[in-house]
């Protein structure tokens, strides 16, 4: 096998590994944000997984520092939580940005950016940034 098979086997295993935790942390966000808490029930049934499977998932988040719970409480992101979500976020539209840019119609790109953003690297993300402004430049500002 050469060095880049293997790098490029590495790099997806790594993609991967860090999914699961961009998601979680992405949606923790998004529950704080449009109802005022998030709960491990909330989590289970956005992602469709049982609520073992997220507090499973928790354990690791708060080992790693990004989230802090406490028991029958909400979950709370840490700053570092915080940082990771709007990342996320931030991955997550400039690949649909992109997709939407090539034609790819709304329903679409939101279904496959979801898993794109995770795999994709920062020379690729930009690249594709760069590509969506110039098929499709910002509007002007009044």
């Amino acid at each position: 096998m050469t060095e880049a098979a293997s790098k490029r086997f590495v790099r997806a295993r790594e993609a991967r590994r860090t999914e699961i935790i961009e998601d979680y942390v992405e949606l923790i966000d998004d529950l704080a944000a449009s109802g005022g808490e998030a709960r491990a029930a909330d989590v289970a049934r956005a992602l469709g997984v049982t609520q073992a499977t997220v507090s499973n998932v928790l354990v690791r988040l708060k080992r790693q520092g990004f989230v802090t719970t406490e028991p029958y409480r909400s979950i709370f992101l840490t700053e570092k939580g915080k940082r990771l979500a709007t990342l996320s976020r931030a991955r997550h539209r400039i690949v649909q940005d992109f997709l939407l840019a090539i034609g790819v119609s709304p329903e679409i790109a939101e279904i496959d950016a979801e898993g794109m953003e995770h795999h994709a690297s920062v020379e690729t993300l930009d690249a594709f940034a760069r590509l969506t402004a110039q098929i499709h430049p910002p509007a002007p500002e009044a």
